[in-house]
């Protein structure tokens, strides 16, 4: 596509002595590879502003699986992630970059990722609710539809106190199993609603994204997670809950 868009640089490395390839996040083209060329040269227009988290317009051109950009401009300036949030920010990043297809639209995801991005850079307290909520979104967007309201076995709407357990492309039934993979009906709900009122409901979002994005993540680690892991220092007792990239 060569109109324009808006976009948000998820990755970059550098290619070749002046040039740049960047995975874009785009409105309409969803993940986008695209060749910036010249953009790491001294007196290049795009050496400031082909950084993550800075809303960008931006078009390319091309018929390869790599397009060659052709201009991009900052909408605004870059969203103040620092600290904790920054890192959430590249667990975000490196999500998309590594679960979204090549060039697939994934419009109505594109403002959750700008909503959490927004959240993200506002927040004083933990990261984890806005992070739960996006990943939520993007096993939406991946076609991962789960009822969390309803018992798969009888149908019956799901009862706070209750305990179900998830079985994969089924649903929750109910179960006296209490594991890693059984919910209360209130942490259910809790997932149905997208909010996290306590720690609870909290660990058992992590809980259930976990389990329903590792289909899609493989094996291989998140680097994200591990540079979250160097930047906290060791606490001397458990933290309640630690609102990094996890």
């Amino acid at each position: 596509m060569e109109g324009w868009q808006r976009a948000f640089v998820l990755h970059g490395r550098p290619y070749s002595e002046t040039s740049l390839l960047l995975d874009l996040f785009a409105e309409n083209d969803g993940r986008v590879r695209v060749l910036a060329k010249g953009a790491r040269a001294r007196r290049s227009n795009l050496k400031g502003c082909l950084q993550p988290f800075t809303p960008l317009l931006a078009r390319w051109s091309g018929k390869g699986e790599v397009k060659t950009l052709q201009s991009a401009e900052p909408v605004s300036l870059g969203l103040p992630l620092t600290g904790s949030m920054l890192y959430s920010g590249l667990y975000v990043n490196e999500l998309l970059s590594r679960v979204l297809e090549h060039e697939t639209n994934y419009s109505s995801l594109f403002f959750d990722y700008l909503h959490c991005l927004q959240q993200l850079a506002s927040l004083a307290g933990s990261p984890e609710p806005a992070l739960r909520r996006f990943e939520l979104a993007l096993l939406e967007s991946l076609g991962y539809g789960v009822d969390f309201l309803h018992c798969a076995g009888s149908g019956e709407f799901v009862a706070e106190s209750m305990t179900y357990r998830y079985r994969e492309e089924k649903g929750f039934i109910a179960s006296l199993i209490i594991d890693n993979a059984s919910f209360t009906g209130r942490e259910l709900q809790a997932l149905a609603a997208r909010e996290f009122p306590d720690i609870a409901t909290l660990r058992a979002a992590k809980r259930f994204t976990r389990m329903a994005l590792k289909p899609y993540l493989g094996a291989k680690p998140l680097k994200s997670r591990e540079l979250f892991r160097q930047f906290i220092p060791k606490p001397s007792t458990p933290p309640v809950h630690g609102g990094e990239d996890e």
